[in-house]
């Protein structure tokens, strides 16, 4: 395994572009996936997992996640001021 750790030494260790946390949720879930693969022949749970593996790509301390987020308050919840001169 090769953990990243940023120079500040007070960041959450991350692991090629995901958190740590996020990439041991992904890895459960891929090892949950199989099981429901083989036993009930279903990929949806395959899908799900790389949905979240996807969301959860970090760069720059923003995840895929953050940015829709942003994008969805920005465009919709928010109220935008405009200003006609």
């Amino acid at each position: 395994m090769n953990f990243i750790y940023p120079q500040d030494l007070k960041a959450k260790p991350s692991m090629w572009m995901w958190d740590l946390k996020d990439f041991a949720i992904m890895g459960i879930g891929a090892l949950i996936s199989v099981v429901f693969l083989i036993h009930f022949h279903t990929v949806i749970p395959i899908g799900i997992v790389a949905v979240f593996a996807f969301m959860t790509i970090r760069l720059d301390d923003t995840t895929v996640m953050d940015y829709i987020r942003y994008a969805v308050r920005y465009f919709l919840t928010t109220q935008q001021y405009y200003e006609w001169r």
